[in-house]
């Protein structure tokens, strides 16, 4: 008889996305223009010349896809603002029609008893402001507290569960250092992605005593991603490139926010590159004080491991262990399945950090299973994907981690940033001539694990 694997009475199970990966639109009813509409209209950028212009449609079909949540019984919606659709400019005159439609989403939302979790900032930043300099400017930071202010005063009544940013350092070394996000700068200095960095964090701290204060009785946090760093042998080398690698994408971040500063290894290893040669002369007196201020929860985005090794000839020994590469085991990203990662980072994360709560804000796989002859998604192994990681996230609440809800990514097929329409993460199907919406097995699946609260 197998084990059943149950979740606490108030575990919150949802579905994320983002506003540039479904909501189309992208200049409709006073929209400005953002980072990743440039971006993508960019000829070269995105596979198969693709864009968001439409997407998922889902700023007309918001109704309808409510709907499909409510069907799957999901407790919560973990959603971003667009920020040129609400301050086209990127700060002063707002536009109400952009506002009016997160206002009738959040409404709809609570009337079908779903919890609405709101991300400020997914990476489509006013294209105007990136014109000033975007994040590389402290500029950029001040105008996000403006938006947020904004966006709490005129939400904050009803949603009571806030994100800040969504992975900042995806921002920082795929915009501003190796260019293949939005919005496309190369710089190998990492000078423009350390001050980027920094700004994304600095706007965090400044904005969350105005989402407290707008928003009484809410939670405040902030999204991260990270992989688990594994290094492939005990050489110097492997190890080195672990710790560097989990620096860079991880404790950079996450080390300011909990009151540590900006590791010390990682300044010198960035240092380096030769694009500081005075420090980190962008930091003023309060910043790191400013970064550090406390919050309720830390939002972390897992997908697979990743593993180290050094090509350098005199590393020694060269030993690795991934995964078979079937499709059971590599999803269509070419990233490894791997769910004692997602137990290893929920408590990696919690006993190196003590964060007061943990969210799983994303997770899950991009299979392109088509509808068969029936019209049925037979997608096995993203439901494996999944039941696999729902096992691991438990094994790590019983070690006693505060995970308090879980996120899949993503509700529905979408736009996947530079991969255009070429890999589908969602357990809704979507044909994005027609905008049919068709659950997946996988989302018929979940819909079990919600309502047993478990499998």
């Amino acid at each position: 008889m197998k084990n059943k694997i149950n979740f606490p009475n108030d575990f919150i199970w949802g579905a994320a996305t983002a506003s540039y990966q479904i909501e189309g639109a992208w200049n409709k009813h006073g929209k400005g223009e953002s980072t990743w509409d440039r971006f993508a209209h960019t000829p070269g950028k995105i596979l198969n010349g693709d864009t968001g212009d439409t997407a998922n449609d889902h700023y007309r079909l918001w109704k309808k896809d409510i709907g499909l949540m409510k069907k799957l019984g999901l407790k919560a919606y973990r959603f971003s603002i667009s920020w040129p659709r609400v301050l086209p400019a990127g700060r002063g005159k707002v536009n109400q029609k952009g506002l009016d439609f997160y206002n009738k989403l959040v409404d709809g939302l609570l009337a079908a008893n779903i919890t609405p979790f709101v991300t400020l900032e997914h990476w489509d930043l006013p294209q105007v402001l990136e014109d000033e300099g975007g994040w590389t400017a402290r500029s950029t930071a001040e105008a996000f507290v403006e938006y947020a202010d904004v966006v709490s005063r005129a939400l904050g009544d009803r949603v009571k569960n806030w994100i800040t940013h969504n992975e900042p350092a995806v921002v920082a070394w795929l915009g501003y250092e190796t260019g293949v996000h939005a919005p496309g700068i190369k710089d190998p200095t990492y000078a423009l992605a350390l001050k980027t960095a920094h700004h994304l964090l600095l706007s965090h701290g400044w904005a969350v005593p105005v989402i407290r204060r707008n928003s009484p009785n809410s939670e405040v946090g902030i999204t991260l991603n990270i992989g688990w760093k594994v290094a492939a042998s005990n050489s110097k080398m492997d190890m080195d490139i672990a710790r560097l690698d989990d620096g860079k994408w991880f404790r950079w971040f996450a080390d300011p926010l909990y009151g540590r500063g900006y590791p010390a290894d990682m300044a010198e290893h960035f240092s380096s590159f030769g694009g500081h040669p005075n420090g980190l002369d962008f930091v003023k007196a309060d910043d790191m004080a400013v970064i550090a201020a406390p919050t309720d929860f830390i939002g972390l985005n897992y997908y697979g491991r990743n593993l180290h090794r050094s090509t350098d000839p005199g590393n020694d020994p060269q030993i690795d262990f991934p995964m078979p590469k079937t499709p059971e085991h590599w999803t269509e990203m070419d990233w490894e399945n791997f769910p004692d990662g997602l137990t290893g980072i929920l408590s990696r994360v919690y006993f190196d950090y003590l964060p007061r709560k943990v969210y799983i804000t994303e997770n899950g796989a991009s299979y392109s299973t088509p509808p068969d002859e029936h019209g049925n998604i037979p997608d096995v192994y993203r439901a494996n994907y999944l039941k696999t990681h729902f096992a691991a996230a438990h094994r790590a609440m019983q070690a006693g981690i505060p995970l308090a809800g879980y996120f899949v990514w993503s509700l529905m097929d979408n736009f996947e940033w530079s991969f255009g329409y070429s890999q589908r993460f969602g357990i809704i199907w979507v044909n994005y001539e027609t905008q049919e919406r068709i659950l997946k097995d996988s989302a018929k699946w979940y819909r079990t694990v919600i309502k047993r609260n478990g499998f």
